[in-house]
Formats: structure tokens, sequence, C-alpha cells
């Protein structure tokens, strides 16, 4: 099944074929498994938001439509709605919990500041995503967080291929210039 075409792998996994549902996590279950990862950060949770996101595939594999974009675009679209609904789905408390069962006290007493100025950058980087404008994030996020090409992003969203760029560029440069001048003082 390796030589199919995304699109003859559709097909099949419409007509309920077990070993194109195979075949699709051959192709893209280290890529899905990715993307997963990235969102909830969590390894155990990814393992079972790429169950979940193909046993989803395979219920629906008849809604793919290969006009609106790729099998991959599809597959990690179903992907990342199902990791991010996992992720805000848990409390905000068992987000941030740490595992500490196995960690050495000698370890507790280490210099905690590379782990708080690694979480005030990922609360400035959230807060200027935030300040994107919806369509300029929701391009950005595709690319950078979702793995997706410029045209696969225009598939999905249904967009010309200069307006994803466009929006792209727009919502790099507002990222640049949020952070321009804005370096963290990582000396104390």
């Amino acid at each position: 099944m390796a030589e199919l075409s995304d699109e003859q792998l559709a097909h099949r996994l419409a007509a309920g074929q077990p070993e194109a549902v195979a075949e699709l996590y051959d192709r893209y279950g280290d890529l899905a498994y990715g993307l997963a990862l990235r969102i909830t950060g969590d390894a155990a949770q990814s393992e079972d938001v790429v169950q979940e996101a193909f046993v989803k595939i395979w219920r629906q594999a008849s809604r793919f439509d290969p006009q609106r974009g790729s099998l991959r675009a599809w597959v990690m679209a179903v992907v990342r709605n199902q990791a991010l609904d996992v992720y805000r789905g848990r409390p905000g408390r068992e987000r941030r919990e740490l595992d500490l069962d196995g960690v050495s006290p000698s370890t507790w007493a280490c210099d905690p500041w590379p782990h708080v100025s690694a979480s005030l950058l990922r609360s400035r980087v959230r807060a200027a995503l935030c300040a994107l404008p919806t369509e300029q994030r929701r391009v950005v996020e595709l690319s950078y967080f979702g793995g997706l090409t410029c045209r696969e992003i225009g598939d999905m969203l249904e967009l010309p291929l200069g307006t994803v760029k466009s929006r792209l560029r727009l919502g790099m440069e507002k990222l640049h210039a949020h952070f321009a001048g804005q370096e963290l003082d990582l000396d104390g």
C-alpha cells in the first residue's frame, strides 16, 4: 500500500479497509505524535491523543475532501484539535504539576532561575500570540506548532497561497516588533 497516493489511501479508508488505517498510521503516526507532544507536553497523553485521533479519522474517513486540502493536513488538523481538547480539558493545576517521585533531593537545591525564566518567556510568547489578529495567529500556529506548509494551510483554511504567506509574514513581523528590545535579563 506504500505506493498508494494519499487520495487513494483516503478512498480505501472511506471504504472501511483496516489495512488503510494501518498505512495511514505508518505514514503520519510519528508526525502526529510529535504534534500532540508539543501541545500536551506529556508522552502518555500524546499517545492517547494520537490513538483517539486515528479512531476519529477511521470513523469519519468519508468526510475527507481532497479539494479542501491534503490528507496529511487533515490528519494533522484532527490530531491538533484532539490534543487541544485534551490540553484544555485538564485542570490548570494538573497542567503545571511535576512528578517529583524519583527526583533526588540533591536536584531540589539546584538553581530555579532557568525554570522561572523559561516560564516567563513562555508566558510572554503566549501573550504576544494572543495579541495578534485572529487570522494571523491561526496561520502562525498552524505553521509553527502544526508543522504545516503554507500551501497546506491555504488548503485547510481555503485561502489563496499569497494570503497565507502575507498573514504569516505580518504575524511574524508583529511578533518580532513585540519582542524587539524586550530581552529578558537572565543574569538577575
